[in-house]
Formats: structure tokens, C-alpha cells, sequence
């Protein structure tokens, strides 16, 4: 079995210019998400904030910080301590929390608008059609940044299946891009995992989000 710092150097290899690896570490070890990160890994997104709190103690400075899972508005103050980005904003209310605690904090946080792209009512995100209006409402919050889009996309074993929820979430992106929309930096395009970040890269991600891949099976 390929160790995680070959994972890496693989990994880092086959992504075109551009495309940034985000090692996804729940669930893992920090002595795990330090090694990715000695091999090269320059981002670390983190689903939970204890997880994050454990690796950050180990891993420190040497990475960005990428909060990649559901977020609720109790602990944005933690998030916005912890993280570099949240790529999961999928509320006004949710915004509003961070633009507050980002404000105490004297930063201005980069986010990401998690999009619903297989529109599933069982899962979190902004339907496609909602999305530039949140944008908009969020412009005008001065301690947060929009820089993009992310999705998830509908879970499928043929990354196939997914591709029409990427193709669709990056034309939204090109569309906000057009607009121009004063007060949002729209540049970043996170999409795509293990088994569907080809595909995503297809179809115009700029940010990946790499676990099983990189760092191996979980053990449980």
C-alpha cells in the first residue's frame, strides 16, 4: 500500500496548474494530516472542529485552513478562529454569525457558497437558482469575503453521474464571474472528491478535496 506522502507526490503531479489539493482529513490522525503536509499538502480541510483543534496543534502554521463541513451558527466564533476559509456558507443567517465573529476577530474571512447542485432536500447547500441572490445579500458584510462556489454534488459510485451537477455549478460560477458583482472576489471553484475529482477538474474546479486517496481506506 502506497504510503500518504506518495499519495501526495501523485496526486500534486496529475493536477493540472491551477487546481489546489485539499487533503480532507476527517476522522484521520494529526500525525497522519502532518505527514500529508511534510509531503507537499498545502491546505487541510476539516469537517469537525475538534478534529481541526487536535491537527492545528500538530500541523500548526504550515498549512491553510479549509473548514469543509456543515457549519452551525453556534460555532462560527470557533470557526473563524480555527479556519482560513469556510467553504460551506449555505445562509444569510450563517454569514451574518461569521461577518460578527470575523469582525471581534479584526479579519475578514473568505468563504465559499456550498450549492446544492443535485437540489436533495436531505442535504445542506444553496439550490443553484438561490445562489446569486446570496450573493448579493452578502456583498454588503464587511468582515466576509465571497471568493466562490462549492458542492458536493450527488453521491454516486460513477463519477459520471455526478458530472451534470459540476458542469451546472461551474456555469453558475462563470455567470457570477460575468456579473461582477461589487463586493465579491467570485474565483475559487471547489468540487469534486476521491472518486469524482477528475471529473470535477473536467469541468472546472479550482479547489479538490482529497481523503481516501491521499491518505488511504479509514479503518473504521
Amino acid at each position: 500500500m502506497s504510503s500518504i506522502a506518495e499519495n501526495v507526490k501523485r496526486l500534486l503531479a496529475e493536477l493540472p496548474p491551477g487546481v489546489e489539493l485539499v487533503a480532507a482529513a476527517k476522522a484521520r490522525a494529526p500525525e497522519e494530516v502532518l505527514e500529508a503536509v511534510e509531503a507537499g499538502v498545502a491546505a487541510v480541510g476539516e469537517n469537525y472542529l475538534q478534529e481541526a483543534v487536535a491537527a492545528k496543534a500538530v500541523v500548526g502554521a504550515r498549512a491553510r485552513w479549509h473548514f469543509i463541513g456543515h457549519l452551525q451558527t453556534n460555532k462560527a466564533r470557533k470557526a473563524v478562529e480555527l479556519f482560513d476559509m469556510i467553504e460551506t456558507v449555505d445562509s444569510l443567517k450563517l454569514a451574518k454569525e461569521i461577518d460578527k465573529r470575523a469582525a471581534e476577530a479584526d479579519k475578514v474571512m473568505p468563504v465559499l457558497i456550498e450549492v446544492n447542485s443535485g437540489r436533495e432536500p436531505q442535504k445542506f447547500g444553496v439550490f443553484p437558482e438561490d445562489v446569486p441572490g446570496l450573493v448579493r445579500a452578502l456583498v454588503g458584510l464587511k468582515h466576509l469575503r465571497v471568493e466562490g462556489l462549492m458542492t458536493m454534488g450527488p453521491f454516486s459510485a460513477d463519477p459520471e453521474e455526478v458530472r451534470p451537477a459540476f458542469r451546472e455549478t461551474r456555469l453558475l460560477f462563470e455567470e457570477l464571474r460575468r456579473q461582477e458583482i461589487p463586493g465579491s472576489a467570485v474565483a475559487r471553484l471547489s468540487m469534486g472528491m476521491s472518486d469524482s475529482y477528475r471529473t470535477a477538474v473536467e469541468e472546472g474546479a479550482t479547489i479538490v478535496r482529497i481523503g481516501t486517496k491521499l491518505f488511504g481506506p479509514r479503518l473504521s
